[in-house]
C-alpha cells in the first residue's frame, strides 16, 4: 500500500508565507565556485579541474529592510504580531514570562545569519511535507538548491528521510524534478562531494549529536581529515551557503548546537515546530486551536478510570459503560463471583434493571443491598437501592496497580472493536496502541510461550471480548463478522522495542541521561519501515506494543486509541502523548480521509487514561492553553486597530473608530468581561446562532469582523475533549421499515452529479466588467534611510547594533520596471482562476489600460487581486448553470446501521415514537425543539435524522441535509418533505458557502423529484414546525 499526498490549500499557505518574505528576490540558479580541492598527497590521484565546479545558493539580493517589510506584510494578512526588527528575539523564563533571549543566544543566532524565521504548526498537519514543499518552491521562485535539515534526535532524523522517500514521486509531479536526499554519515564524506558539486535540489539531514557531542565520530566535522583531502567537512558543506530548517528548535537550543550554527554559513535559517520555545520572527501560525477546527487532525475522546471508596463497603464493583439495547439499557459492571469450586474470581456481567448483584456474585456477602435500582444512559451511571451511585470508569473496593491495568487492557480492547465495527465497511484498518515502560511486562524470555504479563492479560481479555461482539453483531454484517473471527488472539498483538544483537532478545531501549527518547535506529527503522505494511487490512497486527521511550517514532495515521499502561510521569505531556495518534487516517487505497462532513465521526482519537476523564481532560486543556501563548487574551481597541479584513473586495485596514465600534458591540451586548476577555456569552449566542446585529458600518464586513473577535482567545475555544464513553449505537426500530417511510426513502434515495454548462463569452464579459470596477493595486513603497555613525561609540551599542542614529528617511513609491523578475502573468492567472490560458488572456487582454497599468506597480498583488475576482465571477457562474444528472447508483440502506457512528447520548432526546432510531441526537436547541413537535404531531407518520453518509454533490463541498419527513396521507399538500433547520434565515448570518449549498439542494430535489409523477418530495429550509406546516400546505 503506498501512501498518497495531495495539495492542500492549508500547507500551500503555509509554504507561501514563508516563499514570500523574500518576495523580490532575482531568480538565480547554478551559481558555480571552485570547490576546495585539498591537498592531494604523494601517489593519490589527481582529479581533473571539471570534477571541483561546485554550485552555490546565490546570496540574499534584499537588504533588511525590504526582508523586513515583506515579512510584515506576510505577517500582517494573516493579523499575527507584526515584527518591528529582524532581531527581536524573545523566550520564556522559568516562570513562563516573556523575556528577551539570553546575549549569547542572540550572539551566535546572529553570528550565523540576520534572518530567522519561524512557522508554528501542530503536530499531525504535515509539518515535515510543508518544509520540503517550500524547499522545491524556493528554488522553482529563487533557484536555490542547497538545503540542510536538522533535527534533535535520531527518531526525527529517520522520519525525515522516511518522508523524504515517500514524497519524491508526489512533487515530482508537481515540479518536474526530484531532491537528491542523504543523511550526513561523518564515515561517508564523498556525499558531501556531490551535494556541492550537483547543480540539481540536494537536501542533508542531519541530526545535532553529529556535530555537537564530543565522541571521535561527532568531531570529525570539524577536524583537517586524511581521507578528506586534509579538509575540514564543515568548510566544503559552508561553501554552498546552505539554507538551514531547525525541526523541534526547542530542543536545539543548546549552547553547543547554538554555537556550531555560524560555522554553517547559512543564508537563512527557518524553524518549524508546534511548540516554539524562543521566537523569532513568525510568519505562519497553525495551531492546536486552527488545526482542530479546520478539521486537520482527529478529535480527541478520552476514557478515564478512576478509583474511589463507596462509604458503605469495600465491595468490589468497576462500571464499564452502558449500552442502549433494543429494550432497556444495559450496564456492564465487572463484579467477584464465587465459582462451583469455591474460588473468587473477577467477571464482567451484563446487567438489566432490578438486577440483584448478590445473588449475581453466587451470594458473596458484600453485595447484599446492591439491587440496580436505575440505569442512566444519558449521565453514564447506575444506582442501587441502598442508594450508591457509580460512574461509568469509576472502581471501588480492593483495586491494585494490576487491576487499573487489566481494566486499561481490556478499555482500550473494547474501544477498538467499537472503532473497527464502524469502519471496516469503509476499509479502514484500525490500530491501538499500549505504551509501556519496561519490556518484560510484554516479552518475558523465564515464561514458556515467553508472553509477559500484559501480553498475557490482553490475550484473556481479547477472547471474551471478541466473543461477545461475535454473539452481537447484527446478521447483515457478515462481512465485520468473518473479518474478526478469522483473526487468532495472539498473532493479533505485536512488540516494537530495541533489540538486542548479542541474543536477538526484545531489551529496553537506551535512553540517554538528559533525555526521555531512545537513540536506536533499529527500532525506529522497523516501525518506519512497517509503517504502510500496518495499514492494510491483510495483515493481522492491530494491536501494537511500544517502549514509551520510543514514542517519537510513532506517527501512523490509523492509530485511533492510544493506552499509557506506565505512571504518568512529568517528562512528557499528555499532549505530546496524545501528539502520536493525531494524524488523519487513510483507507486501504491510501487516500486520507478528510472529507470535510464526516472527518471528525471517522476520526477520533480515544485516548484510556489512567486518571478520571475530568482530571486528563483539565491537564490536557491546560497544555493546549499555555502553547496558544501566542494568541491575543483581550479584545480591545489597541487590538483591532491595524488589523487587516481579507474581504471580497480586497483587504480593508481597520480604523481606530471601526476597532471602536467593534470594541462598543462586545461591551454593550456583554460578549466580554471586565477584564477585557471574551465572555461565554459571546461564544454561547454564536453556537446558537443568536449573535446580536453589529452596527450599520460594520455590516458588509460581518463575517470578517467575527473572524477578527474569534482571533482573541478564550478558554471557551479549546478544543472539545469527548468522554470516550458517551458514544453509543443508536438502535434503528420498527418506524425504519413502515411503508410510508421507505416510500420517502425510496425517493430520495438517488445519487446524481452535476455538470455546468459555461458559456464562456459570457464569463469573459463579466470577468472584464468587473476588473475594470474593482481592481485596485497597492503601488510598492521603498523607504530610504539615512544614518551617521554615533560619536563616543561604547562596546554596549556595538554589541546591540545601536552605534548609528537616522538623520533622513524619504518614502518613494517605485515601480517594477527596473525588476530582474519576470513575471508569466497570463499563466499564473489562469492557474490561480483555474481557466484555460487562451481564457486568461482574452480577459486580460480586454480591461481598461488604466486598469491593466497597475500590474507594473506591483505584479505581485495584481496578480493575486486579479486571479480572485476572477474566480468569483466564475462561482456565481457556476451555481446559475448548475444541473444535476441522476445516476443509476443507490444507497445501502446500511448508511443507516453499519457506517453509524457511535452517537454522543448527552446530547441525546428522549426516547421517541416516530423517529427511525429509538433516539435522536441533536445539535442545538432548534433541532431539540423541532424533535419534540415531530414526535408530538398528528400529521407525521415517520421522520428521520438523516445519515452523515447522505451526501449531495456540489462545488462548495458534499451536503448533508437534516431532516426526511413523511405526513399523514391527506393531512397535508405535500405528504413527503426534507429538511433543513436554521436557527435564522437572515441571508446576512447564513454564510456564504451554506447558502450556496441549500441552492444546489434545491436544484438537486427538483431533478429527482422530476421522475416521479405522485407525491413529489419538497425541499426547503425551516425555523421551527410552524413554518414546515406552512411549507407543506398544513
Amino acid at each position: 500500500m503506498k501512501l498518497k499526498f495531495k495539495v492542500q490549500p492549508y500547507q500551500t499557505n503555509a509554504v507561501n508565507d514563508v516563499v514570500d518574505c523574500f518576495a523580490g528576490q532575482p531568480m538565480t540558479s547554478g551559481l558555480t565556485y571552485r570547490i576546495d580541492p585539498g591537498v592531494v598527497k604523494k601517489g593519490q590521484q589527481i582529479r581533473p579541474e571539471a570534477e571541483y565546479e561546485g554550485f552555490k545558493n546565490a546570496d540574499l539580493a534584499l537588504t533588511d529592510a525590504q526582508i523586513l517589510e515583506n515579512i510584515q506584510n506576510v505577517q500582517r494578512r494573516q493579523n499575527l504580531p507584526v515584527s518591528q526588527s529582524l532581531t527581536d528575539f524573545i523566550t520564556f523564563n522559568a516562570r513562563g514570562e516573556r523575556v528577551p533571549v539570553a546575549a549569547t543566544y542572540k550572539r551566535d543566532a546572529l553570528a550565523a545569519t540576520r534572518v530567522h524565521l519561524d512557522v508554528e504548526m501542530e503536530t499531525g498537519t504535515g509539518k515535515t511535507y510543508c518544509y520540503i514543499k517550500t524547499i522545491f518552491e524556493m528554488n522553482k521562485r529563487y533557484g536555490w538548491s542547497k538545503f540542510i535539515i536538522m533535527v534533535p534526535s535520531i527518531a526525527i532524523r529517520e522520519g525525515v528521510y522516511k518522508s523524504l522517500q515517500i514524497t519524491a514521486d508526489h512533487f515530482t509531479e508537481s515540479y518536474g524534478k526530484k531532491a537528491r536526499f542523504f543523511i550526513y554519515n561523518s564515515k561517508r564524506l564523498h556525499e558531501l562531494e556531490s551535494f556541492s558539486s550537483d547543480a540539481g535540489i540536494n537536501v542533508m539531514v542531519i541530526n545535532i549529536q553529529a556535530f555537537n557531542a564530543r565522541g571521535a565520530d561527532n568531531r570529525r566535522i570539524y577536524e583537517e581529515l586524511d581521507d578528506f583531502q586534509s579538509r575540514r567537512p564543515i568548510d566544503v558543506i559552508a561553501s554552498n551557503r546552505p539554507i538551514l530548517i531547525l525541526d523541534e528548535p526547542q530542543k536545539m537550543e543548546g549552547a553547543a548546537t547554538m554555537e556550531a550554527l555560524p560555522k554553517f554559513k547559512p543564508l537563512f535559517i527557518m524553524r518549524y515546530s508546534a511548540t516554539h520555545r524562543t521566537q523569532h520572527n513568525r510568519v505562519h501560525r497553525l495551531d492546536a486551536l486552527d488545526a482542530y477546527n479546520q478539521k486537520l487532525v482527529k478529535k480527541i475522546a478520552v476514557r478515564g478510570i478512576q478509583t474511589r471508596g463507596l462509604a458503605g463497603t469495600n465491595a468490589y464493583l468497576y462500571l464499564e459503560g452502558i449500552d442502549i439495547s433494543k429494550k432497556a439499557p444495559v450496564a456492564r459492571i465487572e463484579i467477584e463471583v464465587k465459582l462451583a469450586s469455591g474460588e473468587i474470581k473477577r467477571q464482567l456481567k451484563r446487567l438489566e434493571f432490578r438486577d440483584d448483584l448478590f445473588v449475581k456474585s453466587g451470594e458473596l456477602d458484600q453485595y447484599r443491598g446492591f439491587t440496580i435500582n436505575q440505569i442512566d444512559a444519558v449521565n453514564d451511571t447506575v444506582e442501587f437501592t441502598n442508594g450508591e451511585v457509580l460512574r461509568a470508569g469509576e472502581a471501588n473496593g480492593d483495586v491494585s496497580e494490576r487491576d487499573i491495568r487489566r481494566i486499561q487492557i481490556r478499555e482500550t480492547i473494547k474501544a477498538h472493536l467499537d472503532k473497527e465495527k464502524q469502519l471496516f465497511a469503509q476499509g479502514i484498518k484500525v490500530l491501538s496502541l499500549f505504551f509501556i515502560d519496561e519490556v518484560v511486562k510484554y516479552r518475558d524470555y523465564d515464561e514458556a510461550d515467553t508472553n509477559g504479563e500484559y501480553a498475557r492479560v490482553f490475550e484473556e481479555e481479547y477472547e471474551l471480548l471478541k466473543a461477545e461482539y461475535l454473539s452481537e453483531l447484527a446478521i447483515d454484517n457478515e462481512a465485520y463478522r468473518k473479518y474478526l473471527a478469522g483473526i487468532d488472539p495472539a498473532k493479533t498483538h505485536n512488540g516494537y522495542f530495541s533489540i538486542d544483537k548479542k541474543t536477538n532478545r526484545l531489551k529496553d531501549p537506551a535512553v540517554g541521561a538528559r533525555s526521555v527518547d531512545s537513540d536506536d535506529v533499529d527500532a525506529y527503522d522497523l516501525i518506519l519501515k512497517d509503517k504502510e505494511r500496518l495499514l492494510s487490512l491483510a495483515e493481522t497486527t492491530r494491536f501494537i506494543f511500544s517502549h514509551s521511550a520510543l514514542r517519537e517514532g510513532w506517527d501512523n495515521p490509523n492509530v485511533f486509541v492510544m493506552c499509557m499502561l506506565k505512571h504518568s510521569d512529568n517528562t512528557i505531556s499528555r499532549r505530546q502523548e496524545v501528539g502520536r495518534g493525531l494524524r488523519l487516517s487513510v483507507d486501504q487505497h491510501g487516500d486520507r480521509m478528510d472529507h470535510p462532513a464526516v472527518v471528525h465521526d471517522i476520526n477520533v482519537l480515544t485516548v484510556v487514561a489512567s486518571e478520571s476523564y475530568k482530571d486528563f481532560v483539565a491537564g490536557l486543556q491546560k497544555e493546549i492553553a499555555e502553547t496558544l501563548s501566542s494568541r491575543p487574551r483581550q479584545a480591545t481597541e489597541d487590538y483591532f486597530t491595524g488589523k487587516t479584513l481579507a474581504t471580497e473586495h480586497g483587504p480593508v485596514e481597520v480604523t481606530a473608530a471601526m476597532a471602536k465600534q467593534i470594541y462598543r458591540y462586545l461591551v454593550k451586548n456583554d460578549y466580554t468581561d471586565d477584564a477585557d476577555q471574551i465572555a461565554d456569552a459571546y461564544h454561547e449566542a454564536k453556537a446558537a446562532g443568536k449573535l446580536a446585529d453589529l452596527p450599520e458600518e460594520l455590516k458588509p464586513h460581518a463575517e470578517q469582523v467575527f473572524q477578527l473577535i474569534d482571533s482573541v482567545f478564550s478558554d471557551a475555544q479549546l478544543p472539545k475533549v469527548d468522554d470516550g464513553r458517551k458514544p453509543k449505537t443508536n438502535p434503528l426500530n420498527a418506524n425504519f421499515e413502515k411503508k410510508e417511510f421507505q416510500e420517502l426513502w425510496a425517493r430520495i434515495n438517488r445519487k446524481a452529479v452535476y455538470r455546468v454548462e459555461f458559456d464562456s463569452e459570457e464569463l469573459i464579459r463579466k470577468c472584464i466588467s468587473a476588473l475594470d470596477s474593482q481592481l485596485r493595486v497597492t503601488p510598492l513603497q521603498y523607504t530610504v534611510q539615512v544614518g551617521v555613525q554615533n560619536d563616543g561609540l561604547t562596546d554596549g551599542q556595538l554589541r546591540s547594533g545601536d552605534g548609528f542614529s537616522v538623520t533622513n528617511t524619504t518614502t518613494e513609491r517605485g515601480d517594477s520596471i527596473h525588476s530582474l523578475v519576470k513575471y508569466d502573468l497570463v499563466g499564473k492567472v489562469a492557474e490561480n482562476a483555474q481557466l484555460t490560458r487562451a481564457t486568461a488572456a482574452t480577459i486580460l487582454g480586454q480591461i481598461a489600460p488604466a486598469v491593466f497599468e497597475q500590474f507594473t506597480s506591483n505584479p505581485e498583488h495584481f496578480i493575486s487581486e486579479a486571479s480572485r475576482i476572477i474566480a468569483e465571477q466564475k462561482a456565481a457562474m457556476v451555481i446559475e448553470r448548475l444541473a444535476y444528472d441522476e445516476v443509476d447508483e443507490r444507497y445501502d440502506v446500511d448508511i443507516f446501521t453499519a457506517n453509524q457512528t457511535g452517537q454522543d447520548f448527552s446530547r441525546a432526546t428522549k426516547q421517541l415514537k416516530n423517529h427511525v432510531y429509538d433516539y435522536a441526537i441533536t445539535d442545538s436547541d432548534v433541532e431539540r425543539d423541532f424533535v419534540k413537535e415531530l414526535d408530538t404531531s398528528s400529521e407525521v407518520v415517520v421522520y428521520a435524522k438523516l445519515p452523515r453518509g447522505f451526501l449531495i454533490p456540489t462545488p462548495v463541498g458534499d451536503y448533508n441535509p437534516d431532516w426526511a419527513i413523511s405526513f399523514k396521507a391527506g393531512s397535508v399538500r405535500h405528504i413527503y418533505f426534507v429538511a433543513e433547520t436554521k436557527g435564522t434565515m437572515s441571508s446576512m448570518k447564513l454564510r456564504e458557502v451554506e447558502k450556496t449549498k441549500i441552492e444546489c439542494a434545491r436544484k438537486f430535489f427538483d431533478e429527482i423529484s422530476e421522475r416521479v409523477t405522485a407525491d413529489r418530495v419538497k425541499y426547503d429550509v425551516v425555523t421551527d414546525y410552524a413554518k414546515l406546516l406552512d411549507l407543506v400546505g398544513k
